[in-house]
């Protein structure tokens, strides 16, 4: 079900009409919980199944990991949670594009594949929840967190409507807290205007410049250069808007619900640098990967080589999160490149210590300026 659908409102206000006569936290949990099925289900019925399974085996897998004193055995349980999560996010994500590759390699080699090839439907989300399961299972091993106590809060965590199909990544640590308190719908003015702005980011930028760059991009060859150019700047602006858009939408709902998202975009096309870029550009992913992928790596540490590889698989993965495509992996190996080339140069010390000696200039100009208006004055 999309935000911006006829559909997306009645199921609003019937969610709101539900919320209302029940009051408790404990109804108001199962309200969540049925509303949040019903909105995945919308898209596909069956894959309600995946969703079930991945939040009961990570529920009970928490549970072990957290009651087993003997380190090898947390380890072990840790991996196999690891690899069960990532084994569905592979197959489901990734198998049509590694068959494509064996296909072409084998094809390459002069052999023609033997099997039919299989077109596995990519489930809605499922990048998302995965990557919440991941974060609740490896903060309860490096017990950061409790495992929680409620099926039904985990259930709720996991399916929660407003940022299951695209975020922002929502970790337990932030979540499970808010759901165990009561709270009260709350038609908050900066929310609205949150959800305004996302909707009109959405609707009215992003969609309205998507017809023009899916024409030009359906037959490239058929425009000059110039038109190229223009398409791709303007593409920039509509997958900013797009997302942004959805993801404003997605904490503002939220918010009247009751519960406090993470900012997910701040104002990413005026970074200074790359680094700069990332930490403002899908903040809860770009802060996921260097908290459960680039420092278990080793992140700065061990040398300046040893960093260097770090930043390139990280960013590679990330590419490859973003879409089961070589551009993808293309598209983030560039930006981990750029990273490196960033922290070789340490571009970003010179660019922000060139920031704030303008900011000190400015200000002893108009400090300056002040003091000799002040004298002429007296």
């Amino acid at each position: 079900m999309l935000f911006n659908s006829i559909e997306f409102f009645v199921f609003i206000i019937v969610l709101f009409a539900l919320l209302y006569v029940f009051k408790t936290n404990v109804q108001q949990k199962w309200v969540y919980l049925i509303a949040s099925y019903f909105f995945y289900m919308w898209w596909n019925p069956v894959f309600i199944f995946l969703l079930f399974f991945s939040t009961a085996a990570n529920y009970f897998l928490g549970n072990i990991i957290s009651k087993n004193e003997a380190q090898l055995k947390r380890k072990t349980w840790l991996i196999a949670c690891v690899v069960m999560n990532l084994a569905l996010l592979t197959f489901f994500k990734y198998y049509n594009f590694f068959e494509q590759n064996i296909f072409w390699f084998l094809k390459f080699l002069g052999k023609e594949p033997s099997w039919i090839s299989k077109n596995v439907v990519l489930p809605v989300g499922i990048s998302f929840y995965t990557f919440q399961a991941l974060s609740y299972i490896i903060d309860i091993y490096k017990r950061k967190i409790e495992p929680v106590k409620s099926p039904l809060d985990f259930f709720v965590y996991k399916a929660f409507f407003p940022q299951l199909v695209a975020g922002p990544i929502v970790r337990a640590s932030v979540f499970l807290p808010q759901i165990r308190n009561e709270r009260k719908i709350k038609f908050d003015s900066i929310l609205i205007l949150l959800i305004v702005k996302g909707f009109f980011k959405k609707v009215v930028i992003a969609d309205n410049i998507g017809l023009f760059t899916d024409s030009i991009y359906k037959s490239p060859g058929n425009y000059p250069g110039m038109i190229i150019w223009m398409a791709a700047i303007c593409f920039t602006i509509q997958i900013y808007c797009d997302f942004s858009g959805y993801t404003d939408i997605a904490i503002g709902l939220a918010g009247i619900l009751g519960f406090s998202f993470p900012k997910n975009f701040d104002k990413p096309y005026f970074a200074l640098t790359i680094s700069d870029f990332w930490k403002r550009w899908h903040i809860s992913l770009s802060s996921w990967l260097k908290d459960y992928l680039y420092i278990p790596l080793g992140g700065n540490k061990n040398g300046k080589f040893n960093t260097y590889r770090n930043l390139m698989i990280t960013m590679l993965l990330g590419g490859l999160w973003h879409g089961a495509s070589w551009n993808f992996v293309i598209w983030g190996g560039i930006h981990g490149l750029l990273l490196c080339i960033n922290k070789l140069l340490k571009i970003d010390d010179l660019v922000f210590s060139f920031q704030k000696q303008i900011c000190k200039n400015r200000f002893m100009a108009s400090y300056t300026f002040y003091c000799e208006f002040n004298m002429d004055y007296f």
